[in-house]
């Protein structure tokens, strides 16, 4: 299969087209457009902001973004102190319902022991 070669402009409209898109993936966007989807996540590495809008069209950094970054932790040089509040809240709220998931799952294994527990005393 010959190789084929895209105009700067083609790649980078392509990226901004799976950022600006809610809820588009790789596949689809590649598919689309008739180009093979690692060519896509190339692009994409290359020209992409790391930015993905969302299903429900919020800005969101992009799942494959994380797969490339070494570190997972913030840019705190780039982070003003109300964008660092809003995050640490955020992880605050996602421990806290991790924290209750947690309990309930717990409380209902002693329930189910304590059951059992009773069942075979015979």
């Amino acid at each position: 299969m010959a190789r084929k070669n895209y105009s700067e402009e083609f790649r980078r409209q392509a990226v901004d087209l799976y950022e600006s898109t809610p809820g588009a993936t790789v596949r689809g966007i590649a598919e689309e457009l008739g180009i093979v989807r690692g060519t896509l996540r190339h692009w994409l590495d290359a020209y992409g902001t790391g930015k993905k809008t969302a299903a429900d069209g919020t800005l969101t950094s992009s799942p494959l973004q994380s797969k490339t970054t070494t570190s997972t932790a913030p840019e705190s040089g780039n982070e003003t102190p109300e964008q660092k509040v809003a995050r640490l809240e955020a992880r605050v709220r996602e421990l806290e319902v991790e924290t209750t998931k947690l309990t309930t799952e717990r409380e209902i294994l002693q329930r189910a022991a304590k059951y059992f527990a009773g069942e075979t005393r015979w």
